[in-house]
């Protein structure tokens, strides 16, 4: 298994607050870092996600829901071409770029067990929140005739008791995700059914 541990809790400057990559910027990023179209399928619906819950539920301005929709597109950005440096490197990469350091916590700790820092803001826990959810729903979306055309909490909840299927979602990161954020499991499944299927290409 490959150690991710960070090895810190502070990221960038916070003189840095309230730089943002502009959207051309962060796409760039995307495309080149990312070449496997499943994960940058999986980047955008997190980032999307990310942005919709901050504009409907934190009523977020342009500005703030871009902050989150950026910490989802890029919390993934490594993982293809470098696993072993997985969160390290887009970190770094993001911080010789000034972006906020809201960001870069955010990303930091979308998986607290495997990278060593602690959620702490409402940014930080929808980032853990939607990562391996989103991820499930969107596999099972694929093994239905009609894709998430008449997809219910309930046949999402049968797939995540499944533990074969979709192995590699975590169950207690999810689970544990949606405590720290202190939302209902089945209130975040309505939620990413609701919003994920105009993401991307994920219709």
């Amino acid at each position: 298994m490959l150690n991710l541990q960070l090895g810190r809790q502070v990221f960038g400057d916070i003189a840095n607050k309230g730089n943002l990559l502009n959207k051309e910027v962060a796409l760039s990023i995307l495309q080149d870092w990312v070449k496997n179209e499943r994960l940058k399928l999986h980047m955008l619906q997190v980032g999307g996600l990310m942005r919709a819950w901050a504009i409907e539920k934190e009523t977020a301005n342009e500005i703030e829901a871009w902050k989150w929709e950026m910490s989802g597109l890029l919390h993934d950005a490594d993982w293809d071409q470098w696993p072993e440096e997985h969160c390290k490197r887009i970190i770094e990469h993001l911080e010789s770029l000034n972006v906020d350091p809201e960001v870069l916590h955010a990303i930091a700790s979308h998986g607290p067990i495997h990278f060593g820092v602690e959620p702490i803001n409402k940014m930080d826990k929808m980032l853990y929140a939607f990562d391996e959810l989103s991820g499930l729903i969107h596999a099972y979306s694929l093994m239905r005739p009609g894709g998430y055309v008449g997809m219910d909490v309930k046949g999402v909840m049968k797939r995540l008791k499944e533990k074969t299927f979709a192995a590699g979602v975590s169950r207690e990161d999810i689970h544990d995700a949606c405590n720290r954020a202190g939302i209902e499991l089945t209130a975040l499944i309505s939620f990413i059914i609701k919003h994920q299927p105009g993401i991307g290409n994920s219709n």
